[in-house]
């Protein structure tokens, strides 16, 4: 029989150090507060940017699928499961991200699985940054091309990469990178980027997990942010953060869509999103196009968080999105930190390796379009009053 006490051991192990993630239970819907074992605390956690997890719009829209379409699509998507209204969301995810096609999966995290070993494969290239999302990097280790790790955010040495791999005869060559850093809220430089990418005839895929929903008009992401339309060839996406969902998408030209119905493994093998969730992600899509009001909003709270902070003497990184990293550095550290601010009504968890590099623990920090400024006053106050407990400020 197997001794699982190795993992007894490993566990033990993670605790010492500070770096075994403790799971709280939310015992109702998202939103700016929570119930969380019977206590209500203020939510610094969630990804639920604008909102959305528990628009009344959504839900309604939900309910309304259900009632029309049944729980479930019944069959995959080649055989028997596009339902009229998957279509209907693929052809607002495009016109919202002004491409001329889109085509979602089951989870952002999927969608790079599905999307970077169906084009990408033995005899081509891939560039990836150091700090890529791990479902970027599970999506590389799936195929056989030739692995560039450039360093973060590094132009010079992404070029230098480009060069070394221009000695040999690659098919193709991909260069990959999250749009927003989802750890410190830093952008890509996209731009120069995609001028890179042009001069070495590679091909350009941001993961804008992070950013639709926050940069551009009205959130359309990183491309719509730097002006790059038509010269980033995809466009990959999420459904549960910004839009208040889940699924993942993919948006680009309809050729390329067109190829993923055919050979992307999670389409072909796997059963699509459920009628609710389709129409709750539409009416997200269709609230953003009428209108901005809740990104700006979602923009003018960071910045008031952010200023407050720094005036404290916190460390919040190089962020440029509604991301607040407050770096503690030290993991123990960090998840006292997180408890201590629990027992003070805040709900904001700490974060250490491997999700960050070793040395670079802290409080993640979401900001979200629904928080009220004595929702935030609140936040900064025992922010305040933990970190001079634990000598973090004075």
């Amino acid at each position: 029989m197997f001794d699982y006490s190795v993992f007894s051991k490993e566990l033990e192990d993670l605790k010492s150090q500070g770096l075994y993630i403790y799971i709280r239970t939310l015992e109702g819907p998202q939103g700016s507060w929570l119930e969380i074992e019977g206590k209500k605390v203020l939510n610094l956690c969630s990804n639920n940017y604008l909102g959305f997890a528990n628009e009344p719009r959504l839900k309604k829209a939900a309910i309304e699928a259900i009632e029309k379409w049944g729980v479930g699509p019944g069959a995959v998507r080649t055989i028997a499961g596009t339902l009229k209204i998957h279509e209907e969301l693929e052809k607002a995810l495009a016109e919202f991200k002004r491409v001329e096609a889109a085509l979602f999966f089951q989870t952002g995290f999927i969608t790079n699985q599905a999307v970077i070993p169906t084009i990408i494969g033995e005899g081509d290239a891939i560039f990836s940054d150091e700090l890529n999302h791990a479902s970027i990097i599970d999506g590389i280790r799936l195929t056989k091309a030739k692995r560039y790790i450039y360093k973060h955010c590094d132009i010079d040495d992404l070029k230098a990469k480009l060069e070394e791999a221009s000695k040999e005869n690659f098919r193709r060559k991909l260069i990959v990178t999250d749009g927003v850093f989802s750890m410190d809220g830093d952008l890509a430089p996209l731009p120069e980027i995609v001028e890179l990418a042009e001069k070495y005839d590679a091909m350009v895929m941001v993961d804008d997990a992070h950013g639709e929903g926050v940069l551009g008009e009205a959130g359309r992401g990183i491309v719509d942010h730097f002006k790059l339309h038509g010269r980033v060839d995809i466009e990959v996406g999420t459904l549960s953060k910004a839009f208040g969902v889940v699924g993942g998408y993919v948006a680009g030209r309809k050729e390329l869509i067109d190829y993923l119905k055919q050979r992307s493994r999670p389409f072909l093998f796997s059963t699509p999103l459920s009628p609710a969730d389709t129409a709750a992600s539409l009416e997200a899509v269709k609230i953003l196009m009428e209108s901005g009001e809740r990104v700006e909003r979602l923009w003018n709270n960071a910045k008031y968080f952010k200023e407050k902070m720094n005036e404290l003497g916190f460390d919040t990184g190089h962020s440029e999105t509604p991301i607040t990293p407050v770096m503690l550095y030290d993991a123990k550290l960090a998840t006292e930190f997180s408890k201590k601010l629990f027992e003070e009504g805040i709900f904001a968890q700490a974060i250490g390796y491997p999700t960050v590099p070793k040395g670079k623990a802290r409080i993640r920090v979401m900001i979200s379009a629904v928080h009220t400024k004595e929702d935030l006053d609140f936040a900064i106050e025992k922010f305040a009053k933990v970190g001079r407990e634990l000598n973090v400020i004075k």
